[in-house]
């Protein structure tokens, strides 16, 4: 019997109007955001190649690594990125590396072309959160009292057919049929990818494979809530409506309310109140530091010693700005340490608050599993700062000075001939490490997992509901 009800849903939504309808609006928007995506991402492509070659012509001419003034990396794109974007195009790609400073990540996408920032791309995790959904609802609404209105549910339950078998064949041959349909356009665009020269490694074929998979359950519950709804009622206007609202709350509104409590409920200092605390100490250390570089005073005053005398001072200034910049990093690190812990508590206040949407695991789940979740801006600084200490140590191969420090320091010329310029390219690369697939999948394993409950709890209310049901 089960089998039977399973094959009468799947051919009723199959050779519906709406199936077509939504199958074919669903499947263009997963064909075009694969497409859009791999565009997107060769064009980040050549940006990102295009801006490593002008930092390496800006240093080409220079005969002294020391008078490298500025170097930049940059964060490089990512394929799974342009398909779930998440915070990617909201972030800085940038980061200076110059002396001391602290490392801050500039230049956005959106900054470039704000105009995103407004609209946003299409990508996999708006079809799935937007359009799927709508789509799941517009074809689960009327699946108990579409049946009524029509009096073949009567007629069903007269064949001796328990109600738990029927509910449960209409969810699996609605969710088979439904899904069967979307895989087959995703596979399409899938198939997409290699012919734009995209290519995936088998460790980010693994990562889009679960991001489906996220997808799905995401699907389910929406389909399973409208199982749901239409079990709890005799005409399906009412259905739909009811649906609509919770699609609005659920969508809309519980995510966007969750980050305003939360805001309200802890407190983070902003940045501009954390950067005057750190220029007022920054100017306080500089004119101490003023005081003390005026105590110097050299072993030898004899012209013919000038040179040991240059020597001096600069290991004089050198000490003197070590122990300045020290002061600043404890307070530097001690700031963004009470800003960052607030923050944390503020955002698990938020996402633990907005997970009662279905919509929020969604979208912390795909942009865990597709690496841009708000973890990316923080693991690219880690990378940066783990970057900056190998390229002191190259810095001070090169000159032998401690580039740490971040004070000036002065050479004598002795009138040799011009040296060579230097070869930027021995400069050490940067190579982006993102987070492993096992621990992406660990941080995203709590989101698929309510996904999953909520699954199950609509199904079970669904069957609740329909045993109870009056079908006359």
């Amino acid at each position: 019997m089960l089998r039977t009800v399973i094959d009468k849903e799947v051919r009723d939504i199959v050779t519906s109007t709406k199936f077509a309808v939504a199958f074919g609006v669903c499947a263009l928007l997963i064909i075009a955001a694969f497409y859009i995506g791999a565009t997107h991402f060769k064009v980040s492509q050549e940006q990102y190649e295009a801006s490593k070659a002008v930092n390496l012509r800006q240093m080409e001419g220079v005969t002294d690594w020391m008078q490298i003034q500025q170097h930049r990396i940059f964060l490089p794109p990512k394929p799974l990125a342009a398909l779930v974007s998440g915070v990617s195009n909201d972030i800085g790609r940038t980061v200076e590396i110059v002396g001391h400073r602290e490392i801050t990540a500039r230049d956005s996408k959106f900054n470039e072309e704000p105009i995103f920032a407004v609209f946003r791309l299409l990508d996999l995790e708006f079809i799935f959160q937007v359009v799927l959904s709508l789509f799941a609802i517009l074809l689960g609404y009327d699946a108990i009292s579409g049946e009524k209105e029509k009096g073949t549910l009567r007629l069903s339950l007269a064949n001796a057919l328990p109600r738990s078998t029927y509910i449960l064949g209409k969810f699996i041959g609605s969710f088979a049929a439904l899904s069967v349909a979307l895989l087959v356009a995703i596979a399409i665009g899938c198939l997409l990818l290699p012919t734009l020269s995209i290519s995936l490694t088998g460790e980010e074929w693994g990562r889009l494979g679960l991001i489906i998979l996220v997808g799905l359950l995401y699907f389910g519950v929406f389909l399973g809530a409208s199982v749901f709804v239409s079990s709890l009622t005799h005409r399906s206007s009412n259905s739909f409506l009811l649906l609509l609202v919770m699609w609005i709350m659920t969508v809309m509104v519980i995510p966007r309310a969750s980050v305003l409590l939360a805001g309200r409920a802890v407190d983070v200092p902003s940045v501009d109140e954390i950067d005057a605390e750190k220029a007022t100490l920054a100017s306080q250390l500089w004119e101490e530091f003023r005081a003390d570089l005026s105590g110097f005073k050299p072993s030898s005053n004899s012209q013919a010693d000038i040179e040991k005398t240059m020597d001096e001072f600069n290991k004089y200034m050198d000490s003197l700005t070590t122990l300045r910049n020290e002061k600043i990093a404890a307070v530097t690190d001690r700031l963004n340490e009470s800003r960052r812990n607030a923050q944390v508590s503020q955002q698990r206040l938020a996402f633990d608050l907005a997970r009662l949407s279905p919509a929020t695991s969604l979208t912390l789940a795909t942009g865990t599993l597709a690496g841009t979740s708000l973890d990316l801006k923080g693991h690219f600084l880690e990378e940066a700062l783990a970057y900056r200490e190998g390229y002191y140590d190259f810095m001070e191969e090169k000159t032998g000075v401690n580039m740490r420090g971040g004070g000036m320091f002065m050479r004598m010329s002795h009138g040799e001939e011009e040296p060579d310029p230097i070869n930027p390219r021995e400069l050490p690369d940067f190579r982006y490490q993102p987070a492993t697939l096992a621990a992406s999948v660990e941080s995203a394993v709590v989101d698929m997992g309510i996904l999953a409950l909520f699954n199950l709890l609509f199904f079970a209310g669904a069957v609740m509901a329909f045993l109870k049901y009056d079908a006359r």
